[in-house]
């Protein structure tokens, strides 16, 4: 029955609405994440925040993306994806609009409910890539898997114009109101989406998958052989992720090499080319917008090239690549090609690789593992990766001496040391590919589980 997926020559109309529901998903819960960044700006000086105070606000929603990426993913394993995938999208949703009702100087209250903001996010990440990947042929899997990172940005654009335009007519709490709106993107979900035939599979209800392929292929169900008949089986432990030590190694390591690297650096450069180039914090923000653009682009062409050359090498040059241009920003701080400075170059160049590479490792963090452990240990390598969401930018502070991580007292002398390790976040990223990478590109689902679970050996390459 798979083998019909995978020899589909190009993609049908219900599987293009799956792919959208998951490119939307995406799309609001950053949007939903990253409001607080803007309301934080307009509550700091009211409430008189102090820094720690600060700092609990917006490290909260990554704490609670670590366990909620972790958790989410579980479930999905245990009681099917597409269930999950409306719940989390529920649990943002209503957490941000929740955090309309905070009352004045209720920091704790905010802190609280960003917490279960970034506990549904962390989850809706780690449920609806699987979800595609698995009614998606195999030849465009990477690709399709890329495509679905790339619009991620939007999201954050979308609630910076609303924060911009809004707030003056709605007030801050208003954003947190049009937080709410997701919500009814559930209801899209519930008629675009059915449930993985995969996992319907593993899980023994082979009828239900054909039905389930059957409608993302657009052909009637008895045309397609049913899956060979399985009994379902007990849910698998958390402990089973340790059966593929390869699988862990790759996919921990790589998630937390690019986090800690593409967070930290996203905190700092902007302050760093006030510093560096004595310009505006507007300019400052300018001159990043650049940086953020070619993160996009690197997302686009590494979507591609994870089909073009193999996941492993586009991972592996994610992370080298990263490594080298990260090096020569710090190395190169204060040198210019012209009017052009090395400083800033770099970090655009740097962007285009530890940015753009999420658009392999986050696909092939879900392709490392047999689908009845898919989501599971997806979400625990992207929860495990969160910790370099806090470890980034709080570990530079702690290095260069400075206790404001919101808006951290970078100097100049800082870079060359500040740089050095994030490069080596990097680095970590490239070696866990070379060295525990395995190649998922242009094999179907049903084909790695075998890999995986030791019917056939995986490949370190594959012929093309």
């Amino acid at each position: 029955m798979f083998d019909r997926l995978d020899q589909a020559r190009s993609l049908t109309g219900n599987q293009i609405k799956i792919i959208a529901a998951a490119i939307i998903g995406d799309m609001l819960e950053f949007f939903d994440y990253y409001l607080i960044a803007f309301v934080l700006a307009f509550i700091v000086r009211p409430w008189q925040l102090t820094f720690g105070e600060s700092a609990i606000i917006l490290l909260s929603s990554g704490v609670g993306a670590i366990l909620g990426s972790a958790s989410w993913g579980r479930i999905a394993d245990v009681y099917g994806r597409r269930r999950v995938f409306i719940a989390t999208v529920i649990n943002f949703s209503v957490a941000s609009g929740m955090l309309a009702l905070t009352p004045d100087r209720g920091w704790i209250y905010l802190s609280v409910f960003r917490f279960f903001v970034g506990f549904g996010v962390g989850g809706l990440y780690c449920v609806d890539l699987p979800l595609v990947q698995e009614f998606v042929p195999a030849r465009m899997r990477g690709f399709i898997g890329g495509l679905v990172t790339v619009f991620i940005p939007l999201g954050v654009m979308i609630s910076s114009a609303l924060a911009a335009f809004l707030t003056p007519a709605i007030g801050w709490r208003g954003l947190f109101v049009v937080g709410l709106l997701p919500a009814a993107f559930t209801l899209v979900v519930r008629a675009w989406v059915p449930e993985s035939p995969h996992w319907l599979a593993s899980r023994g209800r082979g009828a239900e998958a054909r039905r389930s392929l059957a409608w993302a292929l657009k052909v009637p169900p008895e045309t397609l052989p049913l899956p060979k008949p399985e009994p379902p089986t007990p849910h698998p432990a958390w402990s089973e992720l340790f059966r593929y030590p390869k699988s862990l190694a790759v996919s921990f390591l790589s998630s937390i090499g690019a986090q800690t690297a593409s967070y930290g650096i996203g905190l700092w450069a902007p302050t760093l080319f006030v510093l560096q180039f004595g310009v505006t914090p507007a300019y400052a923000a300018y001159l990043f917008l650049w940086v953020k653009l070619s993160g996009i682009a690197g997302r686009i062409a590494f979507a591609w090239l994870s089909e073009a050359i193999g996941r492993r090498p586009s991972g592996m040059l994610c992370g080298f690549g990263g490594t080298v241009c990260i090096l020569a920003a710090g190395l190169l701080h204060d040198a210019y090609l012209g009017t052009i400075s090395v400083f800033w170059l770099m970090i655009v160049i740097a962007d285009f690789f530890y940015d753009g590479g999420f658009a392999v490792i986050g696909p092939y963090m879900s392709e490392v593992w047999p689908t009845r452990l898919r989501t599971t240990g997806m979400g625990a390598a992207y929860g495990f990766g969160g910790i370099g969401k806090i470890i980034g930018p709080l570990g530079l502070a702690l290095m260069v001496g400075a206790s404001d991580i919101i808006t951290p007292q970078a100097t100049l002398d800082a870079i060359v040391p500040s740089f050095l390790y994030f490069a080596a976040w990097m680095a970590l990223c490239g070696v866990a590919f070379l060295c525990f990478g395995f190649e998922t590109g242009r094999h179907g689902i049903a084909c790695i589980d075998e890999q995986l679970d030791g019917a056939v050996p995986v490949p370190v390459r594959v012929r093309r």
